[in-house]
């Protein structure tokens, strides 16, 4: 995917209405420390369009990338940031929840684990909800740099079997700072919205 134009149209907070867009939307979740950020930046090609934070937990809002002006990358808040108070983290679950259920462009969902770890209770817990909500989400790897090429595929199929995922699901490595992986995403991601990439890039 060639990118040309690349912006954060809406931001949507708990009270917001959700915007009503007309082309495709692909959404990404993930617990709060696990690179959602650095990953929307690395499709992108771009240093802090999405902003990374030292803190945990800073994404509290919906936030609607548009891009070439054909679809939107959607950030939905971190979830498992232990500071949140309950009360916090129930208004960000209901979010998130009437995001996946108003959409109407809404094609795909990704979850992002942490590729060093097996998954958490709350990684789990968010699998199982997504496919709840009629989605089958494709899961992204991250911080692939961070373990060696030799532990790769041992750490995939940890994921694969403590997920539970279910048969064909995608489960895809990323790198951050190698941008390994990022070729394929946007592979998966052309053939959901049915959007072919360009061949020029412009540089923003």
């Amino acid at each position: 995917m060639i990118i040309k134009q690349a912006e954060l149209q809406t931001v949507c907070g708990i009270t917001s209405r959700l915007p009503e867009n007309i082309h495709p939307e692909v959404a990404f979740a993930g617990k709060s420390n696990v690179g959602k950020s650095s990953l929307i930046n690395g499709l992108l090609n771009r240093k802090s369009l999405a902003r990374t934070s030292s803190q945990p937990g800073k994404t509290q809002t919906i936030n609607f990338y548009e891009i070439n002006q054909m679809f939107y990358l959607v950030d939905l808040p971190g979830y498992g940031y232990a500071k949140a108070s309950e009360e916090i983290r129930a208004q960000w679950g209901q979010m998130v929840e009437r995001y996946l259920h108003q959409s109407k462009q809404l094609r795909a969902v990704f979850l992002l684990v942490d590729i060093r770890h097996a998954p958490s209770a709350n990684d789990k817990q968010m699998y199982q909800w997504i496919l709840s909500q009629g989605y089958e989400p494709l899961i992204i790897a991250t911080k692939l740099d961070k373990i060696k090429r030799s532990q790769v595929a041992k750490q995939l199929k940890l994921l694969k079997e403590e997920l539970k995922l279910l048969p064909g699901t995608k489960l895809l490595p990323f790198s951050a700072q190698t941008k390994q992986g990022r070729e394929e995403i946007w592979e998966v991601i052309e053939g959901m919205i049915g959007v072919m990439g360009d061949t020029e890039e412009t540089s923003i």
